[in-house]
C-alpha cells in the first residue's frame, strides 16, 4: 500500500481514484463496512482504492486537551487499511491554513482537480470544510456539477448497538473488552518502538519494555494482562499504562513485564494487547511496596491468561 504524506506529495499519477474521507480511529467494524465499499467499487472501475486521514486530527488542533483518546496511531491504521486491500492511504497535515478550505475548495480543487475522484464514499455524520459546512447534501451537489458517484453508508451496527470510536472508547473505559473486541474485530492493542527506560523493573526481578505513548490522551489506564506479539510470536505478560505516579513519572507510557521472555528488544517494535483490566495505577509510598504489588500482580495476570 502507497503512503503519500502532505499534500505537496500528490502527483499527476495519483489523479484518479475510488475515496473515501475520515478519521478511522480503531478501523472497527464500521470502518470495515465502508472500506469494504471503497475496495469493491475500486475493482469494478480499475482504479485504486485511497482513504485520506488527517494528522492530527481536528480536535487535536482545535482543543487539544479535551481531543478524545485515540485508539490508533498512523502506522496502526496504514497496518489495517493494507490488511483490507486499501490501496492507497493519503495523510493530510491538518494544520491552521488547511483548516481555513472552504467546503467548496475542498471538493473542487483537492478532491477534483488534485485527485480526479470518480467514486466517494462517506459515513452519513461526515462533515468537512471551514466551520463543518460541507454535509452530504452538498457532495451531492458537487458530485452533479463536477462528475464524480456518491455514496453513503449508514451506519453498521452489531446488536442493535452503532459502531463507533465514541463506543469502542467508552467500552475499554468499562472495562468491557470483549465488548471492544467485537466492535474491532480483534483484540485492542497498543503498538509501539520500545524505548530505554530507567531500567528500575530490572533490578527487582521484573524488566519491562517501555512504549512511550504518543497520543494526547491514553484510552485507558492502569495494570493490565496483557498478550504480546514479537515477530509474530505470542507471549504474555503484565502491563502498566499511565504515568508511573510512584516514580514521579511525567509521560504517559506502557510498560510490560514478558513472561518468559530474555531477548533484547529495544528500538524494536511490539504489539501489545489487553486481555483484562488488573487494577488503577496508584502512588506507592515506597518502591518496595510497589515491588510488593508487582508480585500480585504478575501471579494475577498468570492465573488469568492462563500461565505458568
Amino acid at each position: 500500500m502507497e503512503l503519500i504524506r502532505g499534500l505537496h506529495n500528490i502527483r499527476d499519477k495519483h489523479k484518479g481514484c475510488v475515496l473515501t474521507i475520515g478519521k478511522f480511529d480503531g478501523v472497527h467494524l464500521g470502518h470495515q463496512a465502508v472500506l469494504s465499499e471503497v475496495v469493491e467499487k475500486s475493482r469494478q472501475l480499475g482504479l485504486p482504492a485511497t482513504v485520506m486521514v488527517f494528522e492530527p486530527q481536528p480536535e487535536e488542533l482545535f482543543s487539544p486537551d479535551t481531543a478524545p483518546a485515540r485508539l490508533s496511531l498512523l502506522r496502526d491504521k496504514y497496518s489495517q487499511l493494507k490488511r483490507l486491500g486499501i490501496d492507497r492511504l493519503l495523510c493530510i497535515r491538518f494544520d491552521r491554513k488547511f483548516s481555513s478550505y472552504t467546503a467548496e475548495q475542498f471538493v473542487e480543487e483537492l478532491l477534483v482537480k488534485k485527485l480526479g475522484i470518480k467514486y466517494l464514499v462517506v459515513g452519513d455524520d461526515f462533515r468537512f470544510g471551514k466551520g463543518r459546512v460541507g454535509d452530504f447534501n452538498m457532495l451531492q451537489y458537487e458530485g452533479d456539477k463536477c462528475g464524480f458517484e456518491l455514496v453513503s453508508t449508514q451506519s453498521f451496527r452489531l446488536q442493535d448497538c452503532r459502531i463507533s470510536s465514541t463506543a469502542v472508547r467508552e467500552a475499554l473505559s468499562d472495562n468491557d473488552f470483549e465488548l471492544a473486541g467485537k466492535m474491532l474485530a480483534r483484540r485492542f492493542t497498543i503498538a509501539g518502538k520500545v524505548l530505554h527506560g530507567d531500567k528500575r523493573g530490572r533490578t527487582i526481578g521484573f524488566p519491562t519494555a517501555n512504549l512511550l505513548l504518543k497520543r494526547c490522551t491514553a484510552p485507558i489506564n492502569g495494570v493490565f494482562a496483557v498478550s504480546v506479539e514479537i515477530d509474530a510470536q505470542q507471549y504474555f505478560g503484565v502491563a502498566n499504562i499511565g504515568t508511573r505516579p510512584t516514580v514521579n513519572g511525567q509521560r504517559s507510557q506502557l510498560e510490560v513485564h514478558i513472561f518468559n521472555y530474555g531477548g533484547n528488544l529495544y528500538g524494536r517494535f511490539i504489539s501489545v494487547a489487553i486481555h483484562a483490566k488488573l487494577r488503577e495505577e496508584i502512588k506507592f509510598d515506597s518502591f518496595e511496596l510497589l515491588h510488593q504489588q508487582i508480585l500480585l500482580d504478575a501471579q494475577h495476570a498468570k492465573d488469568l491468561l492462563g500461565v505458568n
